[in-house]
């Protein structure tokens, strides 16, 4: 985004996502104001999956006991593999009536009830991802989403692509002030609005628990994180 424009006054505002500063500035000759978005790529060292559970049975009551067995498995199977319990968390636990429309009646036929229990995982290597998964189904899993990819502490790359952002913002107002018949800028204002890392995504929907003959393929590939920095200028000579 370009804006140009001859004010008497450019207000200065640093924007953080705790606080914000605003500062008054007084300019003399043109201003340009410029916003840069800035990505950078690094390799992920976070997966995040998600595992669940269906039972059906006559009773509600059945049908969440059986499920709870079940779960148990699953939830014992993942700290097994040495995954923290703050990294485990419920996602969801769903009980419905299950019904089959009768064609020759034209009605549904109650059939008894179904529950669905989910918890995601975050797991801190990325490499084990297809291992656990496989791990999962084994020991019940009837349902897996994931993985999808992050980086837990994108702080060095944010600032890289910060660092980026300026030179590149500043190099362009030079072009600018260039063209315009002026030999310099000053900085008037910087303002930054943080995006976060893009996460990549696949979905892997297992209908039966059977162990695998060979463990999941998994490419973590990379994620991209930035910000988009705007910028002011002001045009001297």
């Amino acid at each position: 985004m370009l804006r140009f424009a001859i004010p008497l006054l450019a207000a200065t505002a640093i924007a953080t996502p705790l606080a914000a500063t605003e500062v008054q500035i007084q300019s003399s000759g043109p201003v340009i104001e410029l916003t840069i978005n800035e990505q950078v790529k690094a390799a992920p060292d976070i997966a995040n999956v998600s595992a669940g559970v269906t039972s059906d049975a006559k009773t509600a009551v059945e049908a969440m006991q059986i499920n709870a067995r079940e779960m148990t498995s699953v939830i014992n199977r993942i700290k097994a593999l040495g995954i923290d319990e703050e990294d485990i968390q419920t996602t969801g636990v769903n009980l419905s009536a299950r019904y089959d429309y009768d064609r020759t009646n034209q009605r549904q036929v109650f059939r008894g009830y179904s529950v669905s229990n989910r918890v995601s995982v975050k797991l801190r290597e990325v490499a084990r991802t297809g291992p656990v998964l496989d791990a999962l189904v084994a020991a019940g899993a009837t349902d897996i989403s994931g993985p999808s990819f992050l980086i837990d502490d994108d702080t060095a790359a944010k600032a890289q692509a910060r660092e980026a952002a300026m030179q590149t913002a500043r190099e362009r107002a030079m072009e600018y002030a260039g063209w315009a018949g002026y030999s310099g800028i000053r900085l008037l204002a910087v303002s930054e609005t943080v995006q976060s890392s893009r996460p990549m995504l696949m979905e892997a929907r297992v209908e039966m628990a059977a162990e695998p003959a060979v463990s999941t393929p998994i490419q973590p590939g990379m994620v991209s994180t930035g910000v988009s920095v705007t910028v002011k200028y002001e045009m001297t000579n």
